[in-house]
């Protein structure tokens, strides 16, 4: 007859938490996380409130959380639209070379400084070159360039001032172009001019500007495509009505 090692079979049972023994003799294998004692379901014991829980739920400690689990869902965590000091600082210095440019030409046609025809030397050019309404189009011209080039420096309603820049230029191009590309009367520096403010117009003043976080300065694309269409349509009517 074989003999039975109570002690032995007593430590072999309870050394693994996944082993008790029933009420019927037999072993089992419970993947429940509960105790269980003499065939009976004991709660588990929480050691941290020195008391039974009742739900089976063992919670983990408090290294182990997900710290994300509490917090905001709805919050954004993208990085915050901050200063960008290469673009904005580039688009600072584009924008004051190219409208320091159209001020001191508006102060030619307007005023006649800096060895400028004023308005009537700059209509009677514009007469020869076609034009009809040849003073109302020099105002008009002047004006454009004086304030434009101004509003530029200052970066208030850039998208406006842009397209008010380009249009002059596109009208200077058309008369300009069979002269060629170089020399004084090639449209070289017409080009260099109308290429920076199609980019103003796009790209925006950037943060160190006058129009910061306005309507057009959050939406540059959308708004350079109306300025440029207003743009255009003043070139055209110009160069094909007033001439």
């Amino acid at each position: 007859m074989a003999t039975h090692d109570k002690g032995s079979s007593t430590s072999s049972a309870f050394s693994d938490d996944s082993f008790y023994s029933s009420s019927g003799g037999g072993v089992h294998h419970f993947d429940d996380g509960t105790d269980r004692v003499g065939g009976s379901t004991s709660q588990p014991y929480d050691s941290s409130t020195k008391a039974f829980d009742n739900t089976g739920y063992t919670p983990l400690e408090k290294s182990t959380e997900d710290s994300t689990a509490l917090d905001d869902p709805f919050e954004d965590d993208r990085k915050k639209f901050g200063w960008t000091a290469g673009p904005d600082l580039g688009l600072l210095g584009l924008r004051a070379v190219l409208g320091g440019i159209f001020v001191l030409h508006g102060l030619q046609k307007v005023f006649g400084l800096f060895g400028g025809p004023g308005i009537d030397g700059f209509a009677q050019s514009l007469e020869k070159m076609g034009y009809r309404e040849s003073v109302v189009l020099a105002w008009v011209t002047g004006v454009t360039e004086l304030a434009g080039g101004s509003l530029l420096v200052l970066g208030l309603f850039t998208p406006l001032a842009a397209a008010g820049l380009l249009a002059v230029m596109a009208n200077v191009i058309a008369l300009k172009y069979k002269g060629g590309f170089f020399g004084p009367n090639g449209v070289e520096l017409e080009l260099a001019l109308a290429g920076m403010a199609f980019a103003a117009l796009f790209a925006g003043p950037g943060r160190a500007a006058l129009d910061y976080n306005r309507s057009w300065f959050r939406h540059p694309v959308a708004a350079g495509f109306i300025a440029l269409l207003l743009g255009a349509g003043g070139a055209a009517v110009t160069f094909f009505v007033f001439r």
